[in-house]
């Protein structure tokens, strides 16, 4: 397994905000070079942290322990921890992990440090109120995947279209996303985006960070929701 990067830096109009960056994996061999760093920034009471996770390529338990270890402290001091930049790979765990329920990422650093420009601006708390995941099990869907590269099989819930004539390569693109998302709700943004390039959807290209955001503005940005949407309608 290859080794870790970290370094930090500072950021903000009054540099009150740190910046982690952190390279290679986070696994429970390097995870306490993370754990050290954030250690030390919490020791100097500096509670407005950035995890720039740009460079990972993978993450253990053990590395998002930390950061759910430290959330709670982080906040009941008046600050906040938000990851930014993760990778593909790297957030549809964090994604299949429910993790977005506790903490908040944004696609850039800029757009984090923002936020806490924002808010302290406007004389709000920083942090918000962590809400675990829901607990209630939920049923489990057919258990077909995508490949990368292949394009839905015949196994995909076919009959709906075809009784409404529907042809998926000429639907809106948001309506793509719900027609994927009825016929295999597990699916992330990330294998959303290889179905949509394929022949049954009209080699629709997206960006994975395009397809999140749709996601996000359909309200279907977790699998509860997913999984909400497909057994409603």
């Amino acid at each position: 397994m290859e080794g870790i990067q970290v370094s930090t830096e500072i950021a903000g109009s009054r540099n009150h905000i740190s910046i982690i960056k952190v390279g290679g994996y986070i696994d429970t061999t390097t995870s306490s070079e993370l754990e050290r760093a954030l250690g030390a920034l919490l020791k100097q009471g500096r509670f407005f942290i950035i995890v720039d996770l740009g460079n990972v390529d993978y993450i253990s338990s053990a590395g998002w322990g930390i950061f759910i270890s430290e959330i709670k402290s982080i906040r009941e001091n008046g600050g906040d921890l938000k990851l930014v930049r993760m990778v593909p790979d790297v957030y549809e765990i964090f994604e299949l992990l429910e993790f977005h329920h506790i903490l908040d990422v944004y696609d850039t650093v800029d757009e984090a440090v923002n936020k806490f420009e924002m808010l302290e601006a406007a004389g709000k708390s920083v942090a918000k109120e962590i809400t675990l995941p829901k607990s209630e099990p939920v049923s489990q869907p057919p258990v077909e995947q995508f490949a990368t590269g292949t394009e839905p099989t015949e196994q995909m819930d076919d009959s709906k279209t075809e009784e409404k004539n529907i042809d998926p390569a000429s639907l809106p693109v948001n309506d793509k996303i719900k027609m994927i998302i009825k016929t295999d709700p597990i699916v992330g943004a990330l294998k959303i985006k290889r179905i949509l390039n394929s022949a049954i959807y009209g080699y629709t290209k997206m960006g994975w960070f395009e397809v999140r955001s749709k996601l996000v503005e359909l309200n279907l940005n977790s699998k509860v929701k997913r999984f909400e949407f497909a057994n409603v309608n």
